[in-house]
């Protein structure tokens, strides 16, 4: 009889994980594929989401305070816990995969964000200047954070040592801009719940969804997830709905975002009874199924999962090129891409199109669903696991030794 194999010891580290964010979600899908092979160890302050009777959690407690100072507390903790399960325990680990730098002794790093981009594109955000004292403080505890997360990011994206998998290929041009990093980089695209998402299932929710919501059904409706609200482009697109002002078109901001800065710019375009700003729901299906058309036109974007969910729903989506997840789409065949994401004279004339057009709208969103079918959560499961076994032969061969030279 054959020895069991052995399953290798992956641990997993990341301040927090559930399906309620974006990079912690794609996390927690991507464990869950692999928790058959692997025997996985989460370092996390807050685990949800996540069947735990096949994963052991290494709670790492959290302290009181401003984010920077837990954030200081939880790299030395994750490091300090690991080195003690380690050295006392015996629990010793074969891999260790951090989204983000979390850590600095990583053997692979999935890149969501780049922060040295992403700090450049908010750079006027983080002045003082024009500024009330009373915003100081948060302004400048914002700029600590992101000066160790731009630190951190230095140490481990420089190491070649370190596997750095990307979720979009765009993230590389920022990796060799700021980091000098010219690999060729494992790209995962995100996985999909086909299940959930899907044409017939957003149909049969329309009309209660639209009910909820309080629209009418001859009203065109408009749709964006996210937060950071200036990122993902709703200026913009407020600017496009002004000029649209005489179609019976709504839009819908979902989001945990304060809306009250947006308020003020919907009441200056006299927009007020079109724009509704409403909360994240667990099933997000529910906001594709009262929209017609989903827009992301994101300043920057590494790559957001919801317009790649509408797609699987069967809706037509508007990404702007500074957006991830145009790297899946067919500009005009499976959906829209804006070049310039501050354009609104173009954005409303694509949204103008679609909403003119319903024979367009239908196939473009047949064509989009079709389009998604390919991305799955299995599928991030294999492509991850195939990059962790390559690391793990890396490892497992001996160093060469080095032959002393001739005189």
């Amino acid at each position: 009889m054959n020895a069991p194999r052995h399953r290798p010891r992956l641990a997993v580290v990341s301040p927090f994980l559930d399906k309620r964010h974006g990079t912690e979600r794609r996390v927690v899908e991507w464990i869950t594929q692999l928790s058959g092979a692997y025997d996985i160890h989460i370092y996390s302050q807050r685990v949800e989401d996540l069947d735990l009777s096949k994963i052991t959690w290494h709670c790492i407690p959290k302290i009181p305070g401003p984010h920077l100072f837990n954030f200081i507390w939880w790299m030395a903790a994750n490091h300090l816990w690991r080195a003690w399960d380690r050295r006392l325990g015996g629990l010793r680990h074969d891999l260790t995969f951090s989204p983000g730098p979390n850590c600095l002794d990583a053997d692979a790093i999935s890149i969501h964000i780049v922060f040295a981009e992403y700090v450049r594109q908010i750079k006027s955000d983080l002045s003082l200047r024009q500024r009330p004292v009373s915003q100081w403080p948060r302004i400048l505890h914002r700029r600590l954070y992101y000066s160790l997360v731009i630190w951190l990011e230095a140490r481990a994206y420089r190491s070649p040592r370190i596997k750095l998998i990307l979720i979009a290929r765009r993230t590389a041009n920022a990796l060799a801009h700021f980091y000098g990093r010219q690999d060729s980089f494992p790209v995962i695209y995100l996985g999909l719940d086909h299940g959930v998402f899907n044409p017939d299932h957003r149909a049969s929710q329309r009309e209660n969804a639209r009910k909820v919501v309080g629209i009418s059904s001859d009203r065109f409706v408009l749709l964006l997830i996210g937060n950071d609200w200036r990122n993902k482009g709703v200026p913009v697109l407020l600017d496009a709905l002004a000029h649209l002002r005489a179609l019976p078109i709504d839009l819908l901001v979902v989001g945990r975002e304060d809306s009250a800065p947006y308020r003020a710019l919907v009441r200056e375009r006299k927009l007020d009874d079109r724009v509704y700003f409403l909360p994240p729901r667990g099933d997000v299906e529910f906001y594709y199924a009262a929209a017609d058309v989903y827009v992301g036109p994101s300043l920057e974007d590494t790559f957001a999962q919801p317009p790649a969910e509408a797609m699987a729903c069967g809706l037509p989506v508007i990404v702007s090129a500074a957006n991830g997840a145009s790297e899946i789409i067919s500009d005009g065949v499976d959906g829209f891409i804006l070049k310039d994401p501050t354009d609104s004279i173009a954005l409303g004339a694509i949204i103008r199109r679609l909403f003119e057009d319903g024979e367009l709208r239908r196939a473009t969103g047949e064509r989009a669903a079709a389009t998604t079918q390919q991305y799955t959560w299995e599928r991030n499961g294999h492509e991850l696991a195939a990059i962790l076994e390559e690391i793990l032969r890396r490892k497992s061969r001996p160093a060469e030794q080095t032959l002393p030279q001739e005189s």
